[in-house]
This record gives C-alpha cells, structure tokens and sequence, in this order.
C-alpha cells in the first residue's frame, strides 16, 4: 500500500478519507426554492406598494382637481350652471371630471330652497379605477 508523507511524517493512504468537494443535487433544489420563495414574497410587496403609492397620488391630487372645479363654477352665473364633463388635459393624464347641478328640495328651507343648487363633482382616474366625489350646494341670487 502507498503512504503519503506530510512534514517526514508517513501515514497510510487508507486513514485519509477523500471527500468530493460541492454541493449535493438536494442541497441545490433546497437552495432554489428558498430563493424562489423570498423572490416571490419581494415581487408581491413591490406590486403593492405600487398599487399603494397610486392610490395615495390619486387621493391627494383628486381633491384638488375638485376644489378647482368648483373654484370655476362658483365664478359662473346662475344662466351658465350646468352638468358638464370633460378631462383636464396633458397635465393630468387619465383624470376626468364631471359635474351634475341640480334644484334642491326641501320642506324645512321653505322658499329658499327655489334658490339653492346642489352641485356634484366627480373625479375620475384610469377609466373609473379611482374616483373621488364631491358635493356642495351654491345659493343662486335672485335676478
């Protein structure tokens, strides 16, 4: 039998247990599929936090949009009030805006209420996937 000398030592080949250096197939698959898992779990929370981060921007953005909306109908006169629509342009892509006025009634107002228009905003976001509403009411002058 062959010996092997370390440092004018002698030993035996057969007292060496040679082992293979690497990982085991199972190992491997083990290794994966934690991988997988984590990655899964991260791509979730990056779709959410998107779907969050949209739903904050509408939320901040759509009452500002109505409060203008309103701005621009408080400057109307009384002929002009009407239900309308439309979008606002390059600079809110995919938001749309409609507004409905109508009479009030109401036994308690009594003859003041001839008077009083109430006045919805709707603002919309990717086709209805987000929408915010707005109600006010507007006392109209008597002419």
């Amino acid at each position: 039998m062959w010996d092997l000398k370390v440092k004018d030592r002698q030993f035996p080949v057969s007292s060496f247990q040679f082992r293979q250096h690497g990982f085991t197939l199972l190992e491997v698959m083990m290794a994966i599929s934690i991988m997988a898992i984590v990655l899964i779990a991260v791509y979730r929370m990056h779709t959410q936090t998107i779907s969050m981060s949209n739903a904050a921007r509408f939320h901040t953005t759509a009452p500002l949009l109505a409060q203008g909306k309103i701005a621009e109908l408080g400057i109307k006169s009384s002929t002009e009030l009407g239900g309308d629509s439309g979008n606002f342009g390059d600079e809110f892509p995919g938001y749309s805006w409609s507004v409905s006025v109508e009479d009030v009634e109401s036994e308690v107002l009594g003859n003041l209420a001839k008077n009083l228009k109430k006045i919805d905003v709707t603002v919309n976001f990717n086709d209805d996937e987000f929408v915010y509403g707005f109600r006010t009411y507007k006392l109209i002058e008597e002419e």
